[in-house]
């Protein structure tokens, strides 16, 4: 028999106190999350927030003319809605699926309760939306001002940190969504860094082979984020 689903898999849910566990644990409610699922789209009130523990999800921000770029990503450090108690209710971005896997919902009236009474649940959401716009913000700067083959590192970093894996499955399709290019460059950026030996390319699926070469190649834009997350969020470890 399989093994239940463990919720403390996420940061968040392993950094909560006793106290704060025996409340929010018996609304949580484990999910199935499947390659480019949308949990929700511009302009939604969400009724649930997302607690990924094995998925990633990309949140993309969408043009008029239906083109999109990935403004962040989350895996097992965070959580999908935040607008929820950042007071904007609805959201501007997409949430999409990057990486299939499982998660936890919870109703965003019980973690509104939650966040309401203050105390440790308000400051460690906090720390983490702070650390989310870090990325959103070093995420912008590198789509603007990087080369395509550092923002594909970048991205590939920061996915593996969320999956603890060496290997990414991702539609070449979903990956030029959320860069916000065409499939050829996609292609032919990752086909360069498989010729120089740093990744495994193969039609939906990234092998990464030298992790240090990657690392490397990367712009600076991965240990911006990377050193503000663990700044943030330093006693934060998933089980």
């Amino acid at each position: 028999m399989a093994p239940l689903p463990d919720p403390r898999q996420n940061w968040l849910l392993a950094a909560l106190g006793d106290a704060e566990w025996a409340r929010l644990a018996p609304h949580l409610q484990p999910v199935m999350l499947a390659l480019g699922q949308v949990l929700y789209d511009p302009g939604t009130t969400p009724s649930h927030v997302v607690f990924p523990s094995t998925a990633i999800v990309s949140l993309l921000y969408v043009m008029e003319n239906g083109a999109s770029a990935e403004i962040a990503v989350v895996g097992n450090e965070g959580l999908v809605g935040i607008s929820l108690f950042m007071g904007g209710h609805s959201t501007s971005s997409q949430a999409v699926v990057q990486a299939a896997g499982e998660g936890f919902r919870l109703p965003a009236a019980m973690l509104m309760e939650e966040f309401n009474r203050g105390g440790a649940v308000l400051h460690l959401l906090l720390r983490y939306t702070q650390a989310l716009i870090t990325q959103m913000a070093q995420t912008s700067v590198c789509n603007r001002h990087h080369a395509l083959d550092q923002q594909l590192c970048r991205w590939l970093l920061l996915t593996l940190d969320r999956l603890r894996s060496t290997e990414v499955v991702m539609t070449q399709d979903l990956l030029s969504t959320i860069l916000g290019v065409r499939r050829a460059s996609i292609s032919d950026a990752a086909g360069q860094l498989q010729r120089d030996g740093v990744v495994r390319y193969e039609r939906g699926r990234i092998s990464v082979l030298d992790r240090p070469a990657l690392e490397r190649r990367s712009c600076e834009c991965y240990a911006v984020v990377k050193k503000e997350y663990d700044r943030l969020l330093p006693d934060i470890e998933a089980t």
